[in-house]
């Protein structure tokens, strides 16, 4: 049983009330790849002339060695134009619930937010997709391209002292995964980790995905399907590695600080909040905000919203305060 649900900030409200997204069938494996095509052909995917933007940015795709035995990897490199010395590096994976999305509809975004008011650089990185790669290939693919990065930090011209990475939702949680693996394989370093609304437990049990399944513009059906597509006969498993779902992670020091956030108002928050209380409880540094009203997504769908504005101040803050203040 759950309480009703949490309300939503009303401008965030208005405008769920005439999204397309709010109401839509859930996802099921039997839609799934239907689901998969057409968020394919509706996703906007710039060339690498739009994100330049009439030459404020500098932009390639690269093609680096994936993981050991796996394909190779496409890598999105961007970064302010005219500025040749090494750049801080935000190391950044897109969303979509494992299943949907790409490297290069993100950085619009990425961009306009982070890379040119703070002088960043960026990699976005294009991982394989579930179903047809599960746990661990896309993760391993995010770990190759990190290792690679690190490797390469003067070709890129990036400060390899200096890298955060992050994502959205699905991208959030490989984030976490991400920074796990990393601790414990010895490296590559890792500054700080900004996990955004991050999907982190596939036991899909907490109140909050309960309370909002359906109201929020995810629902649990959806999420179940998108955490089997991911984990296959390992999802629900009591001996699954925190790399594949970081909630389940028992240890959680040694870590980098993390900034984490989630909507009072979508099916994440109370896994995003437990797993800032257990980096606190570990030793950690983490940045909790809960944003109130707040749906998934809400700053995709409320771009001009107070609360997104809100959002997108304090993620800078914290970034800037990470990349750009000199250590004591």
């Amino acid at each position: 049983m759950s309480g009703p649900p949490t309300p939503f900030d009303p401008e965030v409200a208005a405008v769920l009330a005439g999204s397309e997204r709010a109401g839509r069938e859930p996802m099921t494996p039997e839609n799934l790849a239907e689901r998969q095509r057409r968020d394919a052909a509706s996703r906007p995917r710039p060339s690498v002339d739009v994100l330049r933007d009439g030459g404020r940015f500098e932009v390639a795709g690269l093609r680096v060695p994936g993981p050991p035995g796996g394909p190779d990897l496409t890598l999105v490199s961007a970064r302010p134009a005219g500025v040749e010395e090494p750049l801080p590096l935000l190391y950044y994976l897109h969303g979509g619930a494992m299943v949907m999305g790409n490297a290069w509809s993100v950085l619009p975004t990425v961009l306009r937010e982070w890379a040119e008011p703070l002088g960043l650089a960026v990699l976005s990185v294009e991982y394989r997709l579930a179903p047809r790669a599960r746990y661990p290939e896309p993760l391993e693919d995010c770990y190759a391209g990190l290792a690679w990065a690190a490797g390469h930090a003067a070709e890129l011209r990036v400060d390899p002292d200096r890298v955060v990475i992050g994502g959205k939702s699905a991208g959030g949680g490989l984030a976490a995964a991400l920074a796990l693996l990393a601790r414990d394989r010895g490296g590559p370093g890792v500054l700080g980790q900004l996990l955004l609304s991050p999907m982190l437990d596939d036991r899909c049990d907490t109140y909050s995905a309960r309370q909002m399944s359906g109201v929020d513009v995810w629902d649990l059906t959806s999420h179940e399907t998108a955490w089997r597509a991911y984990l296959g006969e390992r999802h629900g498993s009591a001996d699954l590695p925190p790399y594949a779902a970081p909630a389940r992670a028992t240890d959680l020091s040694g870590l980098p600080p993390a900034y984490l956030e989630v909507g009072s108002a979508e099916m994440f928050r109370d896994e995003g909040v437990a797993y800032a209380n257990a980096l606190w409880r570990a030793g950690g540094r983490a940045e909790l905000h809960v944003w109130p009203g707040a749906c998934h997504g809400f700053d995709g769908l409320a771009r001009h919203a107070a609360v997104t504005r809100d959002a997108r101040a304090a993620r800078t803050r914290w970034l800037r305060r990470l990349l750009l203040t000199p250590a004591d």
